[in-house]
């Protein structure tokens, strides 16, 4: 018997930028009916930027939407956004029947099973039997980390707020790095270095530690574009010295968290890089320096070269998780009734 697609209003919530779409979804097989990305800073409340999506469209009778920040019952805040979402208020304001909110990376982790072969880009192979929990982190605009617990039949995903745990410096070039980031923030989380911002300090603090100037065409990338992508570019096509030292760094720093995550989840089943950042930078996540600082941890160095670590090459993971995440829960109801 054919099965009917469920039809799903689906959202990633990002500080950048917001992606909505209505997806109908049969299984893990899921079709794009329309969709629709936001610069999130254009809009003061997601009410306004949800209403603009919707407006003169058949309204969905379900919706989910990942959100960058922790998610607490039927609220959450943005960390990198001054929204608050709570998903009472959009089920009323908007008629939908059910609206569920996931964490940003809680999202992608549950968006995984729609990936094909195509949509991953292996950095380390593993253990060929490499089975059992696994982890996903993602440097955008902020630092997101999740897991997915595997119990013998299937994964759970579960979410983090491991991107805003304590930076803790490798060699004594980080320990003045943590002491200038402390000027600055107070406490310093693995988030204020690898992210699109964190690439921006990493320059900024080579600047002055170098005592070179920051170049024009930076300052202008400051002021009007994006800077982290400014350095980005400028480095993977070694057009200035310190850009390359800056995302070298960069790189390193990101192994040395994700080895960080890999451990505190036993994820032997695989780490995976997902993100805005990581499809961008693959020939330098290639070059060998994100794995040594993944690989470096002493005595666990074995187990974690036994893990796969692969690059999610797709960035609408994180929109096809909330629709899966919907979904499964009406299939799983369905089994109880």
């Amino acid at each position: 018997m054919q099965s009917i697609p469920i039809r799903i209003l689906s959202g990633d919530i990002g500080g950048t930028k917001t992606r909505l779409a209505v997806i109908a979804v049969d299984g893990t097989q899921l079709h794009l009916e329309r969709e629709q990305t936001f610069a999130s800073r254009d809009y003061a409340v997601f009410e306004d930027l949800l209403g603009e999506f919707l407006q003169g469209s058949a309204i969905p009778a379900r919706a989910a939407f990942g959100i960058a920040g922790p998610v607490q019952g039927r609220v959450a805040h943005t960390t990198n956004l001054p929204w608050r979402i709570d998903a009472d208020a959009l089920q009323s304001s908007f008629g939908f029947d059910h609206c569920t909110l996931l964490n940003d990376l809680e999202a992608t982790a549950t968006g995984m099973p729609a990936l094909g072969q195509e949509d991953l880009l292996t950095l380390h192979a593993g253990a060929a039997n490499a089975a059992g929990n696994t982890a996903v982190i993602a440097a955008g605009t902020g630092l997101g980390e999740a897991g997915l617990f595997w119990d013998g039949r299937r994964y759970h995903p579960f979410a983090t707020e491991g991107g805003h745990t304590s930076f803790s410096p490798g060699n004594d070039m980080e320990i003045v790095l943590l002491r200038y980031l402390q000027q600055r923030h107070g406490h310093v989380s693995w988030e204020r270095i690898v992210s699109g911002p964190g690439l921006v300090s990493l320059h900024e603090f080579l600047c002055q530690h170098r005592g070179a100037p920051l170049p024009d065409w930076l300052q202008h990338e400051k002021q009007n574009g994006d800077a982290a992508a400014g350095i980005a570019e400028a480095a993977l096509n070694e057009r200035d010295d310190l850009c390359v030292e800056s995302l070298d760094w960069f790189v390193r720093l990101y192994g040395a968290e994700a080895g960080n995550l890999a451990l505190k989840v036993m994820s032997r089943g695989g780490l995976y890089l997902g993100g805005g950042i990581a499809p961008k930078i693959l020939s330098r996540l290639q070059n060998g320096a994100f794995l040594d600082a993944f690989f470096n941890k002493g005595r666990m160095r074995p187990l974690l070269e036994a893990m796969p670590v692969k690059v999610i090459l797709n960035d609408r993971a994180a929109l096809y998780g909330p629709a899966l995440h919907v979904s499964q829960k009406m299939i799983e109801k369905s089994r109880k009734i």
